[in-house]
């Protein structure tokens, strides 16, 4: 779920110390500073699709750690797959995202999805510090090596 800063501003990672727009910009070879809905199209163009796992929860704060387990509703992924049936991977920014995605989805989703690739990524929230940016940036990189447009 996005945290309390992306939730008032109704756009995806805008804390200002979230490292996932810096990211991508240098994975999809744009500028970070571009307006948002610019950096939106461009990493779409590249092959980037986000969305949250969670359509909504109960938490208090920005915390993955703080989400109530039992007020989870996971998106309707199995439609969106539907929909967009060139996707192939799908990639969980952070521990709590992955763990949501196989125990909110993928026992939901049809037999012809299960063959999705799901991967863990490094958080790029600032909360996930024990990593930098640079080595966020290099496993964001060798994972979705060959995937970008």
């Amino acid at each position: 779920m996005p945290g309390i800063a992306s939730l008032e501003a109704q756009r995806y990672y805008a804390h200002p110390r979230n490292a996932f727009w810096p990211i991508v910009s240098q994975l999809c070879g744009f500028e970070v500073e571009l307006p948002y809905e610019l950096r939106l199209d461009r990493a779409c163009g590249a092959g980037i699709a986000l969305w949250d796992v969670l359509a909504s929860c109960a938490r208090k704060g920005s915390l993955d750690s703080d989400i109530d387990p039992a007020s989870a509703r996971a998106n309707d992924f199995a439609s969106f797959l539907a929909s967009h049936r060139e996707v192939s991977h799908v990639f969980c920014n952070g521990g709590t995202a992955f763990k949501m995605f196989q125990k909110r989805v993928v026992p939901e989703l049809p037999e012809t999805y299960r063959q999705l690739r799901v991967r863990q990524l490094p958080s790029t929230s600032p909360a996930h510090a024990s990593m930098t940016l640079a080595g966020k940036c290099e496993v964001w990189r060798r994972e979705l090596a060959g995937l970008l447009r």
